[in-house]
């Protein structure tokens, strides 16, 4: 099995080391900083990458959609050579917006010596058409503090002051043993590597399977930015990463707790309508994980499922809410 990744980002012994973010200013009023303003910028994305749907969770949580707007990428990569994403869904092949073919025009914009991957998100200053913030960790936390006075009227506080410092803590693990650990895992060039990051991932799944069971979100009876976070993994975990990431000894489904949980997430307006599980599968079959050379794609798992009762509002102790308000 062979996939997408460059040379730079493996370790002596194999291991996967994820690339380092390089457009990373923050938004804010300061003099050094992305001014904040409604219309001027485009989130490049795909609905296949974990990272992109969290901010686009976020970014419909909190009413942001007339405020920046959203290219999608095509779920398969073009067949150039070079890592990229590509606009075929548009209209002449082209975003519709920024009037360009691949999502690297905007890096080589922005950088004409960039020799990264270019990646999404990718928040682009339209006027300028030059990507200038592509750090997916902090992404949604910018989303949701910067750029506050955009939010929708009670729109949910999904990152409250008084728990910023736990949130930020629990992030911290769930990216580097869940989110980041399942791509350790596919990714891996040597068994030692592979089985330290599947190890990883399942030690920490076990530990979240127990504290989701008396708790009907990470952090109680409300969806916080760490729920956007762990939701884009688990959403994805069935239909790509247990067989083709060799992340195998559970199924999502076979953990009681993280199941009900995940279905309770994909049932909330924001979540469910905004995972593409069609997408998902296209690119990690047919794209990112090399050898299937008759491009099937597999059928299953049957996404009814998804919508079956989840039973987790007898956690709350105001069922009716699912936000802080």
């Amino acid at each position: 099995m062979s996939l997408t990744i460059q040379q730079a980002e493996l370790d002596k012994k194999g291991g996967f080391k994820r690339q380092s973010n390089k457009f990373d200013t923050p938004f804010g009023d300061g003099p050094n900083e992305l001014p904040v303003e409604a219309g001027r910028y485009r989130i490049l994305w795909s609905p296949v990458c974990p990272w992109a749907h969290r901010s686009i969770i976020v970014r419909k949580l909190l009413g942001l959609e007339d405020v920046i707007s959203v290219g999608t990428a095509d779920p398969i990569r073009p067949d150039i050579p070079r890592t990229d994403w590509s606009f075929t869904l548009d209209k002449d092949n082209i975003d519709p917006v920024l009037q360009i073919r691949y999502i690297s025009e905007v890096y080589l914009n922005a950088d004409p010596n960039y020799d990264g991957r270019p990646t999404v998100p990718a928040v682009v200053d339209i006027t300028t058409k030059k990507v200038v913030y592509n750090d997916y960790f902090k992404l949604t936390n910018y989303l949701e503090t910067a750029w506050i006075k955009f939010h929708k009227e009670n729109a949910p506080n999904l990152y409250p002051e008084e728990l910023r410092q736990d949130i930020d803590e629990l992030n911290n693990i769930i990216f580097h043993s869940v989110n980041n650990g399942v791509y350790k895992a596919g990714f891996a060039q040597s068994q030692e590597a592979y089985e330290k990051a599947y190890d990883e991932v399942f030690k920490l799944l076990d530990e979240l399977e127990t504290r989701l069971e008396n708790r009907r979100f990470l952090f109680g009876d409300y969806i916080t930015d760490s729920d956007v976070r762990l939701y884009v993994t688990l959403a994805r975990f069935d239909a790509a990463y247990y067989n083709g990431f060799r992340v195998n000894r559970n199924r999502l489904i076979e953990f009681p707790h993280l199941w009900a949980y995940a279905r309770d997430l994909y049932q909330t307006p924001g979540f469910g309508d905004t995972t593409d599980f069609l997408s998902i599968k296209k690119h990690y079959h047919l794209s990112t994980i090399k050898g299937n050379t008759y491009k099937i794609l597999p059928k299953g798992p049957d996404l009814q499922i998804w919508n079956l009762p989840h039973g987790r509002e007898v956690l709350s102790k105001n069922p009716t809410q699912k936000f802080i308000i």
